[in-house]
């Protein structure tokens, strides 16, 4: 691998760490507190061009690959946690979705506006009773003439509350099991039946509404379906594999934001006489947190190779995603630590970074379920 980032890689990373430091930073507490949508922030991003950073020009987006797509990522998640899943939800979930799998009118009509940022994009996979266990899900489409009515719900849906798209998967024959689940394009201020049942109060990850969605004999036209019918499991796992990088771009960014944070705080706080980065025990666990942070940054960069040369990435990006997300919340973790006292309380951002790091492990595939999917690989 080539560790050294192109001029338009570096030019793209200092102008998005430039606005996170100027515009999301001095906000990140306020969103934290209120768990409001940050709707002003969404439209500045927009005008950057960072809601649709990896999707091709011709539909809206700004043609990144996807090394510069995660570093992106990485830095406004540095600054929020919560703007960062805002972003991974809309990019590499509901996007990418219409972008591999849609017909040229669907990217054309749907697509478009979501890549250039003039509507938010939500991806409706998890039910109560079927979060990794996708095939468990109850959502049903049935085919009547050119149309299909969708009765059933979805958990757990980041953005949902405030898309304008959302694609959801449902069961078009639910005796084939795997098989028989399809995928739709909903469009939530068009479909009668379409209601947004609650948002959840979640310990982090503030500003990205994450709500219960509830679907009433909602009818919908054959012409947003997405592919063929019983092709939606295989999509949302594509879909997934690629999100997994970008869930291991947002850890790392919480990781970092947590290492500068204690890096300033170990040089500013004195004990004994002495600041406490003079003290080894504080220095090994700094030297610790780079370390980890560094590895899993190479770590998502190899997946995201990979998928760019479009080979195999199953198993790296779900070592990427692991990894990054356990690193995110030790190194969240010591950062409190070094923080002692003050790391417990909301005088400092330290406690935040843990709680929107623990996230990281749980959805798009939580560490369990990633530690069976690279053992299936390695086993083969």
């Amino acid at each position: 691998m080539d560790f050294s980032q192109s001029t338009e890689h570096r030019q793209i990373q200092e102008m998005v760490a430039e606005f996170t430091d100027e515009e999301i930073v001095p906000r990140a507490a306020e969103i934290d507190k209120t768990d409001e949508f940050p709707a002003d922030l969404i439209d500045e991003m927009a005008d950057l061009g960072l809601l649709g950073m990896p999707i091709p020009e011709e539909y809206g987006g700004a043609g990144l690959d996807y090394h510069a797509y995660a570093s992106a990522l990485e830095e406004i998640s540095r600054g929020s946690g919560g703007v960062g899943t805002i972003v991974a939800a809309h990019i590499s979930l509901a996007c990418n979705m219409i972008y591999e799998f849609g017909t040229e009118s669907q990217k054309e009509e749907y697509l478009t506006p979501l890549a250039e940022g003039s509507e938010i994009g939500a991806f409706g996979l998890s039910e109560a009773g079927a979060g990794s266990d996708v095939p468990a899900m109850e959502t049903t489409a049935e085919k009547d003439g050119d149309e299909y009515v969708v009765d059933g719900g979805k958990l757990w849906i980041s953005n949902g509350s405030v898309a304008d798209t959302v694609v959801i998967f449902a069961k078009t024959d639910p005796e084939a099991d795997q098989k028989g689940i399809s995928s739709f394009i909903l469009r939530p201020d068009e479909d009668d039946g379409f209601v947004v049942e609650g948002t959840e109060d979640k310990l982090g990850d503030k500003g990205c509404p994450t709500t219960e969605l509830r679907f009433d004999s909602m009818r919908i036209p054959e012409s947003r379906r997405i592919g063929e019918e019983g092709e939606g499991l295989l999509q949302a796992l594509k879909t997934l594999n690629g999100g997994r990088i970008t869930i291991a771009a947002r850890s790392v960014g919480i990781a970092q934001a947590a290492l500068g944070q204690a890096l300033d705080y170990a040089q500013d706080r004195e004990q004994f006489d002495q600041p406490i980065s003079d003290f080894q025990a504080i220095q090994h666990k700094l030297a610790d947190m780079d370390t980890k942070i560094s590895a899993a940054r190479m770590l998502m960069h190899r997946a995201a190779d990979l998928k760019m040369r479009d080979e195999r990435y199953i198993k790296e990006a779900a070592q990427a995603k692991l990894y990054a997300s356990e690193v995110s919340r030790e190194v969240a973790n010591e950062g409190i630590q070094i923080h002692g006292g003050y790391g417990y309380v909301k005088d400092f951002p330290a406690e935040r970074f843990l709680r929107d790091a623990k996230i990281n492990e749980i959805y798009e595939g939580t560490s369990e379920v990633l530690r069976n999917t690279i053992a299936d690989q390695l086993l083969e």
